[in-house]
């Protein structure tokens, strides 16, 4: 059966050889190869202001950058986040994105009894972060809080289950095998995640 797939690449720096990029890039080339519908939102490309007040976010209008991504995540059955790990979290511009494209009256909605509507239900995600350190010190050692912080916070109040995560360690070592693997890795990702959740 074929899914729809957005992928947001959350990498600020729009260089191709950046390894979060050339992830995406298997994980797309995986998707499409097994029937699956693909489209990318590349954040570093877009142009939005930041949100600087709760009015802003409850009430304010989106840009035109930030409603043609919402019409994109509204397509897909199955998201997918690409970002590197930056002072131990999403990097800012990503940050920002997410709260445009995620605010009430599209991701959520007030409800009288104080818990919101999640008007995103029914997609599945996947969230694949790249970092410098080994995984599993990320995972085990920092408690993988920004990684929680995102299934929790942000996706999971959207009403986004299940989700699943890859953390991708050591990016700078030039072990060509070990960089192989991973690309092969998200290939066969791409090909299988969204009929898998």
């Amino acid at each position: 059966m074929a899914v729809n797939i957005a992928i947001v690449q959350g990498h600020p720096d729009s260089a191709p050889e950046r390894f979060g990029r050339v992830l995406q890039a298997a994980y797309a080339e995986g998707a499409r190869a097994a029937g699956h519908e693909v489209r990318v939102i590349d954040v570093a490309s877009l142009d939005f202001p930041l949100l600087r007040s709760k009015r802003d976010w409850e009430a304010g209008e989106p840009c035109s950058a930030v409603t043609g991504a919402q019409d994109t995540l509204f397509w897909a059955h199955h998201l997918v986040l690409f970002y590197p790990l930056w002072a131990g979290s999403m990097p800012a511009l990503l940050k920002g994105f997410l709260e445009q494209a995620l605010r009430p009256g599209f991701a959520m909605e007030a409800d009288p009894r104080g818990i919101p509507r999640r008007l995103l239900a029914g997609r599945s995600a996947r969230i694949v972060i790249t970092m410098g350190m080994p995984a599993l010190a990320y995972r085990w050692f920092f408690g993988a809080h920004s990684l929680k912080a995102l299934e929790r916070n942000v996706l999971g109040l959207c009403g986004i289950a299940p989700i699943q995560s890859s953390l991708v360690g050591r990016i700078d070592d030039p072990d060509p095998a070990a960089r192989r693997k991973w690309i092969a890795r998200m290939r066969a990702l791409g090909a299988a995640d969204a009929v898998s959740f």
